[in-house]
């Protein structure tokens, strides 16, 4: 079954320059939303947006997403740990942290989103995962997907196909999963395989998966034709004429104040700055005047920001005093292992030719 997204009947919904409260009169229990947009700061913003400015005691929406590829990571998550970010900046992979926790996930536009509002007392992931694979089922009554405890998606019993996060307000709640369509399975890997060693944190860790994509267990399961599905099992759940409204998150119209949350969502302080604090422990080489020296490092980072640090040279090598100097030096500094790497044997070498 194919829905076609209506445009128009969306506006009929929601009126231009319309107010947040007036937006919230208008909508209709189970409605899907379609963001136009494969930016994943656009998206986030949107999901910021519902959760903040709409009253969902009495309505329900579902959120469908799609994103070019980016990693994204749990609200109290260490990027450093979780993704390879020298791969990311050569391939244009974005990094994104979103307000909910769980783990981090590969997005691409072979993989779909699905966020679930309700009011948080009628929050329930079972019962959302369960609507999904009631989906899935539709399009291919022999493919074997499962819950697990974890609120995951399996399938055939083994390969991860979705992902769980949710974040609980006062008074409304979203639950959002991911599911694996299409996405570069060459790609996800080890995009989500950090380089780092050496770092000690209290953040939450990903649990690692063997994954595989749905298209791959049967051609009919695309994202185009999962969309649909999951869209009219939604609305057959409330009653309702599946209908897809397309939204375009850059719309202050419809979503005033939109700019701003994806403005908050693009900064470093976010990104980065909010990684739980953590330290690390590392040794590494330097050729000096045709010699190895080893020197050990240690910094305690917070907030993103090196916040202590300690280096160990050969007492030959180097005096106390300018080792003191270079360990000043980084105190302050946003924390990037290669650029830290890098600045320290630039700085051993200036203070060791004095």
């Amino acid at each position: 079954m194919i829905i076609r997204p209506m445009i128009r009947s969306f506006h009929s919904l929601f009126a231009l320059r319309i107010i947040p409260a007036r937006y919230e009169s208008s909508v209709k229990e189970g409605v899907i939303l379609q963001s136009t947009s494969n930016n994943v700061y656009e998206n986030l913003a949107i999901e910021d947006w519902i959760h903040d400015q709409m009253n969902l005691e009495n309505k329900n929406v579902l959120f469908i997403w799609r994103n070019a590829p980016a990693v994204v990571i749990g609200r109290h998550q260490n990027p450093w740990r979780e993704c390879n970010l020298p791969l990311m900046r050569e391939r244009g992979i974005c990094l994104a942290r979103r307000r909910s926790g769980g783990g981090t996930v590969y997005h691409d536009l072979g993989n779909i989103n699905l966020t679930f509002f309700t009011s948080r007392k009628r929050y329930d992931r079972m019962k959302n995962l369960e609507l999904v694979i009631r989906a899935l089922k539709a399009l291919q009554h022999q493919v074997d997907v499962q819950a697990t405890s974890r609120f995951d998606l399996l399938l055939d019993k083994k390969f991860k196909i979705s992902g769980t996060a949710a974040k609980l307000g006062r008074t409304v709640a979203y639950h959002h999963c991911t599911l694996l369509c299409s996405a570069n399975s060459s790609l996800l890997p080890i995009v989500l395989q950090s380089p780092y060693h050496g770092i000690e944190s209290n953040a939450t860790p990903s649990v690692p998966s063997l994954v595989k994509n749905l298209s791959d267990a049967d051609s009919s399961l695309n994202c185009e034709s999962i969309m649909d599905v999951v869209a009219s099992e939604y609305s057959a759940h409330y009653n309702n004429k599946p209908h897809v409204h397309l939204i375009d998150p850059k719309d202050e119209s419809l979503f005033p104040g939109i700019s701003q949350k994806k403005r908050d969502l693009c900064t470093w302080d976010w990104i980065y700055g909010k990684t739980p604090k953590f330290s690390l422990k590392t040794t590494f080489q330097i050729l000096y005047r045709n010699s190895i020296v080893d020197i050990k490092l240690s910094m305690q980072i917070k907030n993103g920001y090196i916040e202590e640090c300690s280096l160990e040279f050969p007492n030959y090598w180097l005096s106390k005093d300018l080792s003191n100097d270079l360990q000043s030096a980084l105190v302050g500094c946003k924390f990037c292992p290669t650029e830290t790497a890098f600045f320290i044997k630039y700085l051993v070498k200036d203070l060791s030719s004095r």
